[in-house]
């Protein structure tokens, strides 16, 4: 299988905002080691391959560098070190917060073509996909309504429909399940089944472990920007969870 992603000693920090301290600790630190560490580090030293067709769950802490991973295959984020490679010729599609680009005024059938047209494709290639859009999304005569106006149920449903009735061939999730009421968010978990099936690669960040052991071929546990476990799903959510005090679940594969 080609390799899709390959990071290579990936490091991404951030500076600290610089606070004023005038504790003796503080001056002790400073006078003794020159300065105090001002980095905060989202991802440390990270090597990682994703291969096409795969299934890649990721999951970890608050602040562990999930989505930080994922701005980083989605060149949203240039790490300060190390190497990434990706392959340009394939059609990603990054879900990591929904609706962004979208433009207030404009009426949510614009916003279609708008974010269509900024994923490559023809303005003739949206409007053969507009109905399904629209039903999807539930909108109806909404459809034509300034998306400023929508509700956020509403503005999220529409970005997940625009964005998944593209059928990409790489698709990057970020926490974005909860677009809508009960029945909404099981059309778009039936929907990423469909999508998965069909071939595409998907990476997900979740904190719901239960539908990632269900769902992905491979898991990824990140800690503090840095890989501590990457293998079967069972097997890494056991270990996060023998951790991390996260509950068991029942595990529910039927939608």
């Amino acid at each position: 299988m080609e390799t899709i992603f390959r990071l290579e000693n990936v490091s991404v920090y951030f500076e600290k905002h610089a606070i004023k301290q005038r504790s003796l600790k503080y001056a002790l630190g400073t006078l003794l080691n020159g300065k105090n560490d001002t980095r905060i580090h989202a991802l440390d030293n990270l090597t990682l391959a994703i291969r096409e067709g795969e299934h890649l769950g990721i999951i970890g802490r608050n602040g562990a560098g999930k989505s930080t991973l994922l701005r980083v295959l989605t060149r949203v984020i240039t790490p300060q070190a190390g190497k990434v490679y990706r392959a340009n010729h394939r059609h990603i599609v990054p879900l990591l917060e929904l609706g962004i680009g979208f433009q207030p005024d404009l009426s949510g059938r614009e916003n279609c073509y708008l974010a269509g047209m900024l994923m490559g494709y023809s303005r003739q290639e949206i409007a053969a996909k507009m109905e399904g859009i629209i039903r999807f999304s539930e909108l109806g005569d909404f459809i034509d309504e300034p998306v400023k106006n929508y509700s956020s149920g509403m503005y999220a449903r529409l970005a997940f429909a625009i964005a998944t009735d593209v059928r990409p061939e790489v698709l990057l999730v970020d926490e974005v399940f909860g677009v809508g009421d009960e029945f909404f968010m099981r059309k778009c978990i039936v929907r990423m089944q469909r999508l998965m099936q069909a071939g595409s690669t998907t990476i997900f960040v979740s904190h719901n472990l239960d539908f990632l052991v269900t769902q992905c071929s491979r898991l990824v546990w990140l800690d503090r920007g840095r890989l501590v476990l990457d293998g079967a799903p069972a097997e890494v959510a056991a270990a996060y969870r023998a951790t991390s005090g996260v509950p068991v679940l029942e595990c529910q594969t039927s939608v």
